[in-house]
């Protein structure tokens, strides 16, 4: 696929969206209700600029009362996630008394352009809700002067996923993905495997493909460092599969995890990244984060990731901020959730081959990422899932 290009959003710093959102962000819970209120005035507003593709209000259940490892995970989520590629612009809504307010996110947050981030603290100005609608206004002015020009493909990154696994999923949609993302990979792209605990039992297969000492050593630590975190709070470490993988025919924590290292194909790993890391390397590349579907999409979508490959064999109507993209494993799901399924792999078990599909898959990713509509966001299902690791105050 050389010279593959497709139609995104080119930022001022080199980076590429394949969205153009006016995104709202609360630094704290606490503003959750005046974000939703936000979002609809936003949607709204938004009929009135062509170039930008929606407004979504990104809540979440933290940013007070968080300490030490905890709050910092919130804090760099949060910034990932203002700095996306995806949001042409944001406004960050803070109350004011938090933990998290923007005097300390600001920290975290770096340099920002001022016309494409703007922030709003609600216990400072007499009606919120005015002032933000004056605020979304200034944004959405500034958002819609982006417009979709040929990209290389070397500007993308996908991030690889799996959830409601079934006895399928090592055998059509994982080893497709992973086909995929060596497609990806040769043709300049990055890609970003992510479920440490899923990994257990295969991990050996990931760090043989370490392009150097350093990152095999990363690879070792980010395994080991995973099963510190359940001894942590004294949980079992192979307490995996889940109730629904095993009902799909998943026996052993081990089936699991060979499935799921599929996804990563057969590319050198070229480096590691720890939770709320960014990339900034290119190739395939792994993610410290949680086998929870919620929270490993999020964190995906927060190390830059434009779009998710997501596959499953018991379906999901999950989506997160980023366009993902849901592929069955069989073609029964694919036909019984036809709302929540993008892409069906059932099909290699019947007549597909694995070179055809593959090209049929990317050629589907090229039509998403320039602009065509995932099953989710048609839903307009968009919701973030952050780790939490200590104690609430």
């Amino acid at each position: 696929m050389e010279n593959c290009t497709f139609k995104g959003y080119q930022r001022e710093n080199g980076d590429v969206g394949i969205r153009n959102n006016l995104w709202i962000v609360p630094t704290v819970n606490c503003v959750t209700s005046t974000v939703r209120y936000l979002e609809k005035i936003g949607k709204e507003l938004i009929k009135n600029y062509p170039n930008i593709d929606d407004c979504i209000g990104i809540t979440h259940p933290y940013g007070c009362s968080q300490i030490g490892k905890d709050y910092q995970m919130t804090q760099k989520i949060l910034a990932d996630i203002v700095n996306h590629p995806n949001a042409g612009a944001v406004l960050v809504i803070s109350l004011g008394c938090e933990n998290n307010n923007l005097t300390e996110l600001k920290k975290i947050l770096g340099n920002y352009n001022s016309d494409r981030v703007k922030f709003l603290v609600t216990q400072e100005v007499e009606d919120e809700d005015i002032i933000g609608k004056q605020l979304l206004t200034e944004l959405a002015t500034f958002a819609n002067k982006y417009t979709r020009t040929t990209c290389p493909i070397s500007k993308l990154r996908i991030g690889l996923k799996c959830g409601g696994s079934d006895g399928f999923s090592g055998i059509t949609a994982n080893p497709l993905i992973g086909e995929l993302s060596d497609l990806a990979i040769g043709s300049g792209a990055t890609t970003v495997l992510t479920e440490v605990p899923e990994m257990f039992g295969a991990e050996t297969l990931l760090m043989n493909r370490a392009i150097n000492e350093d990152i095999f050593h990363k690879t070792v630590d980010l395994i080991n460092n995973f099963k510190q975190y359940f001894k942590r709070y004294d949980q079992p470490i192979s307490d995996n599969p889940s109730p629904g993988n095993k009902t799909g025919g998943i026996t052993t924590l081990e089936d699991k995890s060979l499935g799921c290292v599929q996804k990563g194909g057969h590319a050198p790993i070229v480096d590691v990244l720890d939770y709320g890391d960014t990339i900034n390397k290119v190739g395939l590349q792994l993610l410290n984060a949680p086998g929870n579907d919620s929270v490993s999409t999020t964190a995906l979508a927060a190390s830059g990731c434009q779009l998710i490959l997501f596959s499953t064999g018991r379906g999901t109507p999950w989506g997160t901020i980023v366009p993902t993209i849901k592929i069955a494993t069989n073609s029964k799901l694919a036909q019984h959730k036809s709302k929540w399924i993008d892409f069906n792999a059932g099909k290699l078990i019947e007549k597909s081959s694995m070179e055809k599909l593959r090209n049929e898959l990317f050629d589907y990713i090229l039509t998403v990422i320039s602009g065509k509509l995932t099953k989710s966001e048609q839903m307009h299902f968009n919701e973030i899932a952050i780790m939490k690791d200590g104690i609430t105050e």
